[in-house]
């Protein structure tokens, strides 16, 4: 089975507090854009992975194995998968990369192992791998709470060109929760939900969202900082850095401002572009 694994950017992410396991109460919106991961998927007697980006663990500790094993110990089914996966996402850039493909080999393998686990049970199952993955599970962009995966599916269909900008640069997230926790003293304000916020115009909604992750991480890497800036010089109506980073991205309204900035940026950077209204093929 041939699937596509999209990635997701964060039309703004709010930290709202620290809980008691540990983890942190969020606030987002998230949305696929069109670049994604292919991956092909067989049975098979046991587990193995291939990929594409040699730097990536093709053992138990990718997340599309541990998938697998999760699936299995939820079913007491004993076969395994052959998945190979070819990389697009960049790796630690704040696009999901990783957890889109394991949230593709849940859905995958629920078909061709005729599980019909619903999708409760799924999204339990994706949130023992990562607070996004369930995510990964929705057919549509969702405003999230909770560590991610409390959703309200919501259509999103913007009407701008997203052009992503990676500087090869890696943001380790727990370094990143760690240190805003830090620099805020362990106090989040609070502000108007996203969700009262959206809205698809210039003048409103999600063109005013924010990151809390820039202040730490524009701080640390001047570089990221430059890009949100020139995304804004370029005509971007909105630049912001996706997840705790370090991929920028910005929103145009005309296709030639758009590869405007895809040319400048594409001389030093991973670069790629979302057409309007863009909305990600199903692998059901």
């Amino acid at each position: 089975m041939n699937v596509k694994a999209y990635a997701k950017i964060n039309l703004g992410l709010h930290i709202v507090g620290k809980r008691q396991d540990g983890y942190h109460d969020i606030e987002t919106i998230f949305h696929r854009i069109n670049l994604f991961d292919e991956l092909n998927i067989e049975n098979s007697a046991d587990i193995s992975i291939s990929c594409s980006n040699t730097s990536l663990p093709t053992d138990s500790a990718n997340l599309c194995w541990k998938a697998v094993e999760l699936l299995r110990k939820e079913s007491g089914i004993t076969q395994g998968a052959k998945i190979g996966i070819k990389k697009s996402i960049p790796v630690g850039a704040g696009l999901g990369g990783g957890s889109s493909d394991a949230a593709a080999v849940l859905t995958a393998l629920n078909i061709m192992w005729n599980l019909s686990l619903d999708k409760a049970i799924l999204c339990g199952l994706a949130l023992q791998l990562g607070s996004d993955v369930p995510f990964f599970l929705e057919k549509s962009s969702a405003y999230a709470e909770g560590r991610g995966e409390k959703l309200v599916p919501m259509e999103l269909n913007l009407p701008y060109w997203i052009v992503l900008v990676h500087p090869n640069i890696h943001v380790s997230t727990p370094w990143a929760y760690t240190r805003l926790a830090e620099y805020r003293n362990g106090i989040f304000p609070q502000r108007p939900q996203l969700n009262d916020r959206i809205g698809l115009s210039p003048a409103a909604g999600v063109l005013q969202a924010d990151n809390d992750f820039e202040e730490i991480v524009f701080t640390e890497h001047q570089k990221i900082r430059k890009i949100k800036l020139q995304l804004k010089e370029l005509g971007a109506v909105l630049s912001l850095m996706s997840g705790s980073g370090s991929t920028m991205f910005g929103l145009f309204s005309d296709m030639l401002s758009a590869l405007n900035a895809v040319q400048f940026f594409s001389k030093e950077f991973f670069v790629h572009m979302t057409e309007p209204y863009f909305i990600p093929e199903s692998n059901d």
